[in-house]
């Protein structure tokens, strides 16, 4: 019930997600309105054209482009007598299915729980339960109030969970950014290759399907630049179109990685007819983030399969390259580019480094790009490019 002009791309994507979750789509069925119908969400003929669809085709479930509204649901169940389901139902099925991780499990769960929370109705007194025994006696609270009840205990629970997970990742940061590494973050539309991209980069083992969603749970890699320095590289969850609020909330943690990068690789499908949609819900979420504001770097994927002649030119990012994750193709151009952003905020030290602290080289070989190395008789000799963290430890051993 879209009037845009991406609405026959959005239904195809919705028949994807349908084909991800293990769904078979019979017939697909579109109606143009002013605007949704606030109670039955289609038009009263367009439901009775559904209804004989339905009928003809023996399906037993319709899944709808957009959230519904708890009477919606509930109208439409009761007028085409089959199952209803919206775009969030049908992404929180995925999640469920893909979440591996501890943390990937929990975060599912909380989404499914608020999105059940917002949709709970009584069916009025049928539903309310008297209490027993002394000083019990009374109307008793109602099932839906109960039902209300055990839910919000749980969400309570899985969020003392997370914060507990979130905490040993924000001490994993502090470690890392007290380090000095580099963090490179992989975003992007779903499907567009980061699984693909992470595992070509840092020979991870990455599961990388052609599926929406294939991999929910990120991923962290060491990566060994051409010049010598160590960088972590991350990838995130995808992004779609039209992703309920409340599942941002649910992935913020995860999606965070994004916010605390150094640079940003954005992988673009370089064959798919809607770029500039994936391109704009892209940076639409990172900006929900806040995590904008920092070098990107856009990688137009699947150059092997042929990329599209009229890719849009993005104003975002430092530059853009055309890349075949699976075949490397571009790949050494976009290294190079990642290091010429990293040495731009790195200085030049040179430093006289005693052999009884040659532990201190690990950290310009880590997180450094090395120029020269010397053995002398009272130390090491050493020239390198450093970022602000490392230059500070080895200030005390600089040559004036």
């Amino acid at each position: 019930v879209e009037t845009d002009e991406n609405i026959e791309e959005s239904i195809d994507e919705l028949e994807e997600l349908a084909n991800t979750a293990g769904a078979v789509t019979l017939d697909k069925l579109i109606q143009k309105r002013e605007k949704i119908h606030p109670s039955t969400y289609l038009g009263k003929g367009k439901i009775e054209e559904l209804k004989n669809r339905i009928e003809e085709l023996g399906a037993t479930g319709i899944i709808c482009d957009d959230e519904l509204s708890p009477a919606q649901m509930r109208n439409l169940e009761k007028m085409l007598e089959c199952k209803v389901m919206d775009r969030t139902m049908l992404i929180l099925d995925i999640f469920a299915q893909r979440a591996k991780s501890k943390e990937g499990k929990i975060q599912v769960e909380l989404a499914q729980l608020r999105y059940q929370l917002s949709r709970l109705a009584g069916s009025g007194a049928a539903l309310s339960r008297l209490g027993g025994g002394i000083g019990t006696r009374g109307p008793g609270e109602k099932k839906l109030e109960t039902d209300r009840r055990h839910i919000r205990s749980r969400i309570g629970q899985l969020k003392a969970e997370l914060v507990e997970i979130e905490t040993h990742r924000e001490l994993i940061r502090s470690r890392r950014k007290k380090a000095g590494t580099p963090l490179i973050a992989i975003v992007g539309y779903t499907n567009a290759g980061k699984s693909t991209l992470l595992n070509t980069l840092s020979r991870a083992d990455v599961l990388a399907e052609n599926k929406l969603f294939a991999t929910l749970d990120p991923t962290t890699r060491s990566l060994i630049l051409p010049g010598g320095s160590e960088v972590l590289i991350t990838d995130t969850v995808g992004f779609i179109r039209k992703l309920p609020h409340h599942l941002i909330k649910a992935f913020r943690s995860t999606l965070e990685e994004a916010q605390y990068a150094d640079i940003l690789l954005h992988v673009v499908d370089g064959t798919s007819q809607s770029i500039e949609v994936h391109m704009k819900t892209v940076y639409e979420t990172l900006e929900k983030l806040n995590a904008l504001g920092k070098p990107i770097l856009t990688l137009y994927n699947k150059m092997d399969i042929g990329v599209s002649n009229h890719l849009p030119v993005d104003k975002k990012a430092e530059k853009t390259f055309k890349v075949s994750a699976k075949t490397s193709e571009g790949l050494n151009e976009v290294l190079s580019e990642i290091e010429n952003i990293l040495k731009a905020n790195r200085k030049i030290l040179k430093a006289l480094i005693p052999y009884s602290d040659t532990g201190m080289l690990q950290l310009i070989r880590g997180q450094g790009e090395k120029i020269l190395e010397e053995y002398r008789e009272d130390g090491i000799y050493i020239e390198a490019n450093v970022n602000e963290e490392v230059y500070r430890k080895l200030e005390k051993y600089m040559i004036k």
